[in-house]
């Protein structure tokens, strides 16, 4: 890893508080980074570097499905003497070619792989790892808290030796093009001077004239897994997701583009934040049961193990030679000790005591109601069943209007705005109640409604029509 920082900041500058933030970072850093079966042949990883690519101006102008900047937007209530730093990371390709010895190693000539000791070692787009640090800036008062942090990283050629039987075999060539970009901070005032907006920006000012739209070319030059740390000193941020009620005009104010900042470490602090291209909760944390990375944070580290022990013996081979994440994945499940599995098998986060008003004697009532099989439970009949929204009977038939809440699963946003027909009015296990609803305009409504395939909501996401 290379950091590039900011010549001005004082020796004794805290990095270290970005450390537990790292940890969920690196999962989004890497995320698809290579993906099981972990072979550079797999057909899943011809495609790859998909999460927060910020490309050469030149080439967005091309392609117009690419972006160059990404814009975090925050809202912090400072103390007198609030500080801000800021920490931007990134990976940049790294193109790995083999090549075999010639002519009593005179001469080199690219192979499509190369076998030294029983492993295989194959060309791959690898990548180095970038950190940009703007470290301890006032933010009060406010006309001092702008910064432009511009920084270059140049192109670069490294040479490795294969040796095999004491012998050179070949040579692994790594090569780097020149990426180029800028981070742009902001801050002013908001809700008459109580709450401050941080405008974080970060944007790829590489030159580069490219002659297509080839997209592996222009990732040669590109910023990839793009995210943004942030943490206050005398100061605390607001929460994206869940603002309290006098910051919730300042949150909706925010403008974030192409990443979404959430709350970093626990309920009780909110002074770092991780603004990420991936969708994430505030305070997402590592499953302590996680033993390594599988840079493929939507899949099951039990699943994914068990796959891994499914390669034959030339596969593993193979993922070893790829890249070293890969080895070290391989590695890592076959050396698995079987406490390990049973740790990966499964948890119980936390219990709670049964709310005494609602639990059934079993000793007095064997024929009590599961829980957890609502078609047993009369009680309950979400087809006919109806709660109240704004005053107003919510129950099968009624037509609605969808207003997803900023914790609605991203895919519900496209939904903003249509109208509905509600079908049901569910209750959950935990006490909660969803209203389910087919759109007016999708002609696969009926086919849908027939299936019982809904979309659900929270009320507080429902407009009443009429």
């Amino acid at each position: 890893m290379k950091a590039f920082t900011d010549p001005t900041a004082p020796a004794d500058s805290d990095v270290d508080r970005f450390a537990a933030a790292r940890l969920v970072a690196d999962t989004v850093l890497y995320e698809g980074y290579v993906l099981y079966p972990y072979r550079a042949s797999a057909q899943k990883n011809q495609m790859r570097w998909q999460f927060g690519v910020l490309v050469p101006p030149d080439h967005a102008e091309m392609s117009s499905s690419e972006r160059v900047t990404m814009r975090t937007e925050v809202i912090v209530d400072p103390g007198d003497r609030a500080m801000l730093t800021v920490q931007v990371r990134f990976l940049r390709l790294q193109r790995r070619c083999v090549e075999a010895t010639t002519d009593a190693g005179v001469s080199y000539l690219p192979v499509a792989s190369l076998t030294i000791d029983g492993g295989v070692i194959v060309p791959w787009d690898e990548a180095a790892e970038h950190v940009i640090d703007i470290h301890a800036i006032a933010l009060v008062p406010i006309e001092g808290a702008a910064r432009e942090r511009r920084f270059v990283l140049p192109a670069g050629t490294d040479v490795e030796e294969l040796m095999c039987a004491g012998s050179i075999v070949g040579r692994a060539v790594r090569r780097r093009e020149e990426v180029a970009g800028v981070v742009r901070l902001a801050v002013r005032w908001l809700d008459g001077d109580a709450l401050l907006k941080v405008t974080a920006t970060v944007e790829n000012t590489t030159s580069f004239a490219p002659v297509d739209t080839d997209r592996d070319t222009a990732l040669r030059r590109s910023m990839i897994g793009v995210h943004t740390l942030l943490a206050v000193d005398d100061a605390q941020f607001v929460s994206q997701l869940d603002p309290p009620p006098d910051a919730a005009a300042a949150v909706a104010a925010c403008a974030s583009d192409g990443t979404f900042p959430v709350l970093i470490g626990s309920e009780q602090r909110s002074d770092v934040m991780l603004s990420s291209p991936i969708i994430l909760y505030d305070n997402p944390a590592i499953a302590p049961e996680s033993a390594g990375d599988f840079c493929d944070s939507t899949e099951i580290d039990e699943i994914l193990a068990l796959r891994v022990m499914t390669l034959t013996d030339d596969e593993k081979a193979e993922a070893r030679g790829t890249d070293t994440r890969a080895a070290t994945i391989i590695d890592r499940c076959d050396a698995m000790p079987a406490e390990m599995w049973s740790r990966l098998h499964g948890a119980i986060r936390s219990l709670r005591p049964m709310d005494p008003l609602t639990s059934v004697d079993s000793a007095s009532d064997n024929e009590s109601v599961p829980w957890w099989d609502p078609g047993q439970d009369s009680s309950f009949d979400p087809f006919t069943d109806t709660m109240q929204i704004a005053g107003v009977d919510v129950g099968n038939g009624t037509r609605v209007r969808l207003n997803p809440s900023r914790r609605a699963d991203a895919h519900d946003f496209f939904y903003a705005g249509m109208t509905a027909t509600v079908k049901g009015v569910f209750n959950d296990v935990d006490g909660d109640r969803h209203v389910a609803v087919v759109l007016d305009d999708d002609p696969a409504g009926d086919m849908l409604e027939w299936q019982g395939r809904f979309l659900y909501f929270h009320p507080e996401e429902i407009e009443v029509l009429g």
